[in-house]
């Protein structure tokens, strides 16, 4: 597994019955998780003292109970800032166990020796996109929301990086690509976090057992003759490392040797001492 070890305004401080108790910067939620199926006892004074609790319902959804929360903050991850907000369906804006792939990211672009092009698909509020511009490459933010890219532009402001090269667009991401590659644009490194359900703007159905696949080869087809990775993030239960690595294995491997790994990635649990699983990568890389 690979951990985010590195965070020091995020800690799961512990989980039991179906929920987790976290620390955001100065403040503790409850939030709910389906991987949390066992029982354990809850002895942490947090459990009786959170600044909000997420309640999810047996209808489907759920709901947030505010005790004292501010409706905006900020957390830091080295030298990367982000805007912290209670919204739909238990999500702050930000996803802590990323934040392993986000160094990764770092490391390849800091060593390329040479500029490089990064493409970032479903890229949400613009956590690897910012980590990719502090390492100095020139990015390519799509994602179909313009709440959510609002919202990234404000994280990479925050990070100081108001004027990195970066383009962040609005579009449906499949056919953004499409587009590429009929204008024969290339990338050096693509990145993406798709969702397992998901509706286009014109009503498209996306469903990530169906089209994950068919996405990545047409991906392949903007990499630069000389790509320096390609990083595949899911959240899907059934979508499992090994699925990760055979269609990475056989679409790159084949045009452009390197290597596939892919791991669950996770944190840490402060109370128990242990790893709780938070989906799945999968890193193509030279």
């Amino acid at each position: 597994m690979w951990i985010a070890n590195n965070w020091k305004d995020y800690q799961i401080i512990d989980c039991s019955k179906g929920e987790k108790l976290e620390r955001w910067g100065d403040y503790l939620l409850i939030r709910p998780d389906p991987q949390v199926i066992w029982d354990t006892p809850r002895s942490h004074k947090g459990w009786k003292r959170p600044n909000a609790h997420y309640h999810r319902s047996s209808k489907g959804g759920g709901e947030w109970e505010f005790f004292d929360l501010p409706k905006q903050w900020t957390i830091h991850y080295k030298n990367l800032a982000f805007n912290l907000k209670p919204f739909s369906f238990k999500h702050t804006g930000l996803f802590p166990e990323q934040a392993v792939n986000w160094d990764w990211c770092r490391d390849k672009i800091q060593g390329a020796g040479r500029p490089v092009k990064v493409l970032n698909l479903f890229a949400y509020t613009g956590g690897a996109t910012i980590a990719a511009a502090t390492a100095g490459a020139a990015i390519t933010h799509v994602d179909a929301s313009k709440g959510m890219v609002g919202w990234a532009k404000e994280n990479a402001a925050l990070s100081g990086l108001e004027s990195a090269p970066v383009r962040w667009l609005v579009d449906d991401c499949v056919k953004f690509v499409e587009r590429e590659i009929r204008r024969k644009n290339r990338y050096d490194a693509i990145i993406m976090d798709p969702p397992s359900y998901g509706r286009g703007p014109k009503g498209e159905i996306w469903k990530i057992e169906d089209c994950l696949h068919p996405l990545i080869c047409l991906c392949i087809q903007l990499l630069s003759d000389n790509p320096l990775f390609f990083l595949v993030n899911s959240y899907t239960t059934g979508l499992a490392p090994a699925v990760l690595t055979y269609m990475l294995s056989t679409e790159l491997c084949p045009r452009y040797n390197g290597q596939v790994h892919a791991e669950e990635i996770g944190l840490p649990v402060q109370e128990s001492g242990l790893l709780l699983p938070c989906g799945a990568s999968g890193r193509w890389e030279r």
